[in-house]
């Protein structure tokens, strides 16, 4: 009787506690429905039906070698874009997002490759770029793990 009562107990709990929370939209899609980037991963951003695709060093490798036009987006500091950084990359820091994009970035449609240090704030800037109305958005991470070229200002002046 005490197991039946735990039983039911346990279940009424489970239940009212799981009431009325909805998934949340930012968790992580199997695929991002098209074949391009098969190994992608959609983030979807919350509030809406946009994502940005979340993928490796190699996929954006391909991107760059492979696309005619891109944008390659440094989201750190001012410091670490002149200490190493992936070249050609547009630095706007992630704190700027918001107020710079829609000058910086005008294409929404534009392909935007967006890296970190760790892939924190490039994170936190895709989402931010999705939720402006930008469309393709890649989330590479951080330069920590890009296995790529890098250059310098001491590199980019010697």
């Amino acid at each position: 009787m005490k197991r039946l009562l735990l039983a039911i107990a346990s279940l009424t709990f489970l239940l009212t506690a799981c009431d009325g929370i909805k998934p949340s939209n930012s968790s992580v899609i199997a695929s991002n429905g098209d074949n391009s980037h098969t190994d992608s991963l959609a983030v979807t951003a919350d509030d809406d039906n946009s994502e940005y695709k979340k993928i490796t060093a190699v996929e954006a490798k391909r991107i760059i070698d492979e696309d005619e036009s891109y944008t390659i987006l440094d989201v750190r500091s001012e410091q670490e874009y002149s200490e190493l950084r992936i070249d050609g990359a547009v630095l706007i820091p992630h704190t700027d997002i918001d107020s710079r994009a829609p000058d910086d970035l005008p294409d929404k449609n534009a392909v935007i490759l967006v890296y970190c240090r760790s892939g924190i704030r490039s994170a936190a800037a895709s989402k931010a770029l999705v939720e402006m109305g930008y469309i393709n958005v890649y989330d590479i991470g951080g330069i920590i793990d890009w296995p790529y070229e890098t250059v310098s200002d001491s590199s980019a002046n010697g």
